[in-house]
């Protein structure tokens, strides 16, 4: 069989770089579309490149944009995917509220352009759509599935909706093989040093070394269903290599707290959080769901998808990422935290 040849957007991102790392252990040849910047934004990726295995030789960073319709199809042309995966997107949701238009044109008319390309250049890749558990906002069920209706509650969550419709419409409309993938929330030690989770570890090690003495939060009860993102990329693969497009909710299926997180978190190290947290109203959303838990049973029986990392595996990874990158060991259990 011939090499796959795979393109994803938001490579760059915590689900692109582990979802390239995946593919790529497959033998895929990826291209991945990265917008210009005046500083360096491949830092994700920079261990594929040092692969002894030389995966990074197959491995192609283009430089492009989800507002521009001509490079999209120049690159779908040009190298003729076997595969898609748009991950790209304006992805926090507290700034879409800022940016409102700015998080409609990149996520949810982005997908459209992308979508065009590939129809208008005839290549019949299999295509695959980051949706997200935010699409359901203030719906009531819970937990969530795929029969659960679209309550967005936010500029991004509403992009993300039109998004999901536009895959399925081109999927009904032209037989184009297009999956949607709703993914709950996914963290990992890569994420976004602007997400709660991070901003947790993160503030957690600056605190062990002296760097920091408080954590700016916003609402410390809000409850998501949090899985790692090196589990959610699977399902990605998994959702193209069915016999048939479909649409899938990806999820734990439990249900935790930020307090619960940050419990965790801070227990690890044997500290209370509670003197170090603030709540600060600037990270309030107008409007937040207070819960947002999936149900995966499609998934599971259909793909065979099971999460693997706990919520307790994934918050300790994460803070051993980030006590490794400030330079300062675990405290051994029982021991005194000591503080510079």
């Amino acid at each position: 069989m011939s090499q796959k040849r795979a393109l994803i957007t938001g490579i760059t991102g915590q689900d692109g770089s582990y979802l390239a790392e995946l593919l790529l252990s497959k033998g895929y040849e990826v291209h991945g579309i990265i917008r210009r910047s005046s500083s360096f934004n491949t830092g994700r990726l920079d261990h594929l490149y040092r692969d002894p295995h030389e995966r990074g030789s197959r491995l192609f960073l283009h430089y492009g944009d989800l507002i521009d319709s001509s490079v999209l199809s120049r690159i779908v042309r040009e190298f003729a995917p076997d595969e898609v995966y748009h991950l790209g997107a304006q992805s926090h949701v507290r700034v879409s509220f800022d940016i409102p238009e700015y998080t409609g044109n990149v996520t949810a008319l982005g997908t459209t352009r992308l979508l065009e390309a590939i129809r208008e250049e005839g290549v019949p890749a299999r295509f695959y759509q980051a949706s997200s558990s935010e699409m359901f906002g203030m719906n009531p069920d819970v937990p969530t599935s795929e029969r659960s209706p679209f309550l967005p509650a936010s500029p991004y969550a509403a992009a993300k909706v039109y998004g999901y419709w536009m895959a399925v419409n081109y999927r009904e409309a032209y037989g184009m093989f297009c999956s949607n993938g709703i993914l709950f929330n996914h963290e990992s030690e890569r994420r976004g040093e602007t997400f709660v989770t991070r901003k947790i570890v993160r503030g957690l090690a600056q605190i062990l070394v002296g760097e920091a003495d408080t954590i700016y939060l916003g609402r410390l009860d809000t409850r998501r269903d949090w899985g790692h993102a090196a589990d959610y990329v699977e399902a990605m693969w998994l959702m193209l290599q069915a016999d048939e497009p479909d649409d899938y909710v990806i999820a734990t299926g439990e249900a935790h707290s930020v307090k619960d997180f940050l419990d965790e978190a801070f227990g690890y190290v044997g500290l209370d959080w509670e003197p170090y947290v603030q709540q600060d109203p600037r990270y309030f959303r107008p409007i937040d769901p207070p819960i947002l838990v999936g149900d995966a049973s499609k998934a599971r029986d259909r793909l065979g998808w099971e999460p693997r990392v706990s919520f307790t595996e994934l918050v300790h990874s994460m803070v051993e990422a980030e006590l490794a990158a400030a330079g300062v060991a675990r405290p051994a259990p029982n021991d005194p935290v000591t503080r510079p």
